[in-house]
């Protein structure tokens, strides 16, 4: 008899268009809903996991409007759970959320430099507090055990998580390493616990 490899497939999936990419608003806990072309592009990325073979053993999911419906919509789809999870939804943005762009701008304009312990326009997650938070996350879904998750929520806290599986730290002043998720894009991983090795499988920007 053979045991089964001690892996951890993750897959990182960002929600499909919302309202507020229409709107042109911040997003962050703005709780905006998937607009009929964001269900489209969500059905439509269900069909290609279906085509492709994947599977997964559960889908955890932001508590967000726009990322919930998302894995609401896979989940059907593809006959899987959804376990809603807090600690995937978006950053925190503060009384960003839902401001027009350039009203933003004007009321919270950006400083010249931010360390990682500065809050967002003053009340919003500072980048550690992001950071711990996705750690937190990431850290759920490996002690799981060996199986295959989809995790769908937002850019910018799988941006964060995908730091803590790398071992860099919290960004400074934006600087450093990003993956740009597009509507519906995705990361592909694999854990391996027993040598804490992380492996890129594939990226799909959306």
């Amino acid at each position: 008899m053979t045991m089964m490899e001690n892996k951890i497939t993750v897959t990182l999936l960002r929600h499909g268009r919302s309202r507020a990419d229409d709107e042109g608003v911040h997003e962050g806990r703005y709780d905006s809903p998937l607009t009929e072309v964001g269900r489209a592009q969500v059905h439509s990325r269900a069909q290609d996991f279906l085509q492709r073979g994947f599977q997964f053993d559960l889908i955890i999911a932001s508590t967000l409007l726009r990322a919930n419906e998302t894995a609401r919509i896979i989940a059907t789809e593809l006959g899987v759970t959804v376990e809603n999870d807090p600690d995937w939804m978006e950053w925190d943005n503060g009384p960003l959320a839902g401001l027009p762009f350039d009203v933003a701008e004007q009321r919270y304009p950006k400083p010249v430099f931010r360390n990682p312990y500065t809050p967002m326009a003053g009340s919003g997650e500072s980048e550690w507090d992001a950071y711990c938070r996705a750690g937190r996350a990431v850290q759920k879904v490996v002690q799981r055990g060996p199986g295959s998750y989809l995790v769908v929520a937002h850019g910018g806290i799988l941006n964060t998580a995908l730091k803590t599986m790398m071992g860099s730290q919290p960004a400074v002043n934006h600087q450093g390493f990003a993956i740009s998720f597009g509507d519906t894009g995705y990361a592909r991983l694999v854990y391996y616990p027993d040598e804490h090795r992380w492996v890129l499988l594939e990226f799909l920007p959306g």
